[in-house]
């Protein structure tokens, strides 16, 4: 029996429950220290993160700054701001513990990637957010001010810019584990790359749509900044496949020749001993 299905079986379905609830667990209290160490770096105001995050809006405002209409509208920003940090701050124990549920289905050489798999959420999520800040954002923005008008007399809300900008970031940020999510459902065996390969243009069709939906406004700029990387990362996910499951399926023929020529060398064992004790006959019984 191989250990993949060994592993599968060695543990009962409850037991699967319990270690699900235990890692949930971590995943919460990873995400709620990463809040709290967020929010009080952020509190002490030694960074001006309204005044970094507010850069992309700036040259669109006739006197500089946002408005506010709300006193708690600085507290807000600041927890989503905190929200947003401990989040990626948790990314590394969030994959390390969906790793650690899925490591006993995988082989001892699929678990030797951990560690640049947590990197790679981390880089590509950042990467994610990178992009939506420097490059989407002011795209969006100079898109949207294309369409003013000289009646027009721009107020924009300090809230509700900056729930637009932590919900684009954040999108970015996810569309951009694609990549990840793919390797890990080829290394279990749930994908397989000729199945990624045969409906690429299924899947252009889907980045579109999923870019659509998680975007949070309905600019063409928004939708196509992001479903052309995302279409790129899923190539990258195709090709991650291919090499995981190429190195799975070589293993599994190796393993497979090895059981074989273990049974052959036991049922040679076992005819040498069946020889060994028939009777001889040499001119008498012996």
């Amino acid at each position: 029996m191989s250990p993949r299905v060994s592993a599968d079986t060695e543990m009962p379905f409850l037991d699967h429950l319990e270690e699900l609830r235990h890692r949930l667990f971590w995943i919460a209290g990873a995400i709620l220290v990463g809040i709290i160490a967020s929010y009080v770096i952020l509190s002490q105001r030694r960074v001006d993160l309204i005044g970094f995050l507010s850069q992309p809006i700036k040259p669109y405002l006739k006197n500089g700054s946002l408005i506010y209409t709300h006193p708690g509208t600085s507290f807000k920003i600041i927890l989503n701001a905190s929200i947003f940090s401990g989040l990626l701050l948790a990314t590394p124990v969030i994959g390390y513990q969906l790793w650690g549920f899925f490591s006993p289905a995988l082989h001892k050489h699929e678990k030797r990637v951990i560690v640049p798999t947590l990197v790679g959420m981390v880089v590509l999520f950042s990467a994610g957010v990178a992009l939506s800040y420097f490059v989407v954002m002011p795209f969006t923005l100079k898109f949207f001010d294309s369409f003013e008008s000289p009646s027009l007399r721009p107020m924009i809300e300090a809230t509700e810019y900056f729930d637009f900008a932590f919900s684009m970031m954040l999108a970015f940020g996810l569309a951009f584990e694609l990549p990840i999510a793919i390797l890990l459902l080829s290394a279990l065996g749930i994908i397989k790359p000729e199945f990624l390969s045969k409906y690429r243009r299924h899947a252009i069709v889907v980045t579109v749509t999923v870019a659509a939906f998680i975007t949070p406004d309905a600019s063409p700029t928004t939708l196509f900044a992001l479903s052309g990387p995302l279409y790129m990362l899923y190539e990258l996910g195709v090709a991650l496949s291919y090499f995981v499951t190429r190195k799975r399926r070589k293993r599994e023929r190796e393993e497979k020749l090895a059981e074989e020529l273990e049974r052959k060398q036991a049922l040679e064992r076992r005819r040498e001993e069946s020889v060994a004790r028939e009777p001889r006959r040499l001119g008498v019984e012996v």
